[in-house]
């Protein structure tokens, strides 16, 4: 039985790439089959923290959306990021959108058949034999965005403490509601250090009505990795990547 995971924010700048990624790789390092889709078409970029300059990725999600490939032809395997804590099950497949500004455009002017998605999101569970997928979707609600949301056994919806962030999320944790989501969570990313995470994580909880997976902190360290790497493979001691381990193994119940 296969999970799908959609890991969501209203505005940009949450991290919300950044924890899809190391979340990911936490499962997979568990000796899972995952596999990482990035919907943000409109500003692709969670193949930076596998190591994948711009040059390097020949095919894409968007070769799937154009009809010029099968959507497991435009699945990198990336397994090599989660390094000497992978176990011998684990695999992690990477399915990137393309940084190239022509495709960026054509999607802006053209748009695509959202419906294919659905279907390309079965293909990769089916011939990938995933145990997981996870869908890293565009900040905000647009058709591809509640898509994402319908078909999801887990809701992650990353949030700043941040009066925007908290008046959208409340639209967001609406519609999941409206749309029957099996599995709502919260992660609350970039929290100043001077506030008290019990508090916060209850305080948000209570407005949400919903449970609160993790208090992520701002990060120096974090911060000055800057998306070069994974943080969790490479800071496996850190507390900040015992709370995303928390959080992954609550995605994983």
């Amino acid at each position: 039985m296969s999970t799908v995971i959609s890991i969501h924010s209203y505005r940009g700048g949450t991290g919300k790439s950044n924890s899809t990624a190391n979340l990911a790789s936490l499962v997979a390092a568990q000796g899972k089959r995952v596999g990482i889709v990035d919907t943000d078409i409109q500003s692709p970029g969670i193949h930076v923290l596998f190591g994948f300059d711009d040059d390097k990725i020949t095919r894409s999600l968007n070769d799937y959306l154009w009809g010029r490939s099968a959507i497991a032809e435009v699945a990198y395997d990336v397994t090599y990021a989660i390094g000497e804590q992978a176990k011998p099950n684990s695999k992690i497949f990477l399915i990137p959108s393309s940084v190239k500004a022509g495709e960026i455009a054509r999607v802006l002017r053209e748009g695509y058949d959202v419906g294919l998605l659905n279907d390309g999101f079965q293909d990769l569970l089916d011939e990938l034999q995933l145990d997981y997928l996870f869908i890293d979707t565009h900040p905000g609600l647009n058709e591809e965005t509640l898509l994402s949301i319908t078909i999801s056994d887990v809701l992650l919806l990353i949030l700043r403490p941040d009066s925007q962030d908290y008046q959208g999320t409340a639209v967001t944790v609406d519609v999941a509601r409206r749309l029957e989501v099996p599995n709502l969570l919260m992660l609350v990313n970039k929290a100043p250090t001077v506030l008290d995470f019990t508090e916060l994580q209850q305080r948000i909880e209570q407005i949400y009505s919903a449970q609160v997976a993790g208090v992520l902190p701002h990060s120096d360290e974090m911060m000055i990795l800057a998306s070069s790497g994974l943080f969790s493979m490479k800071y496996p001691d850190h507390p900040f990547t015992a709370t995303l381990r928390s959080v992954a193994q609550q995605i994983m119940i």
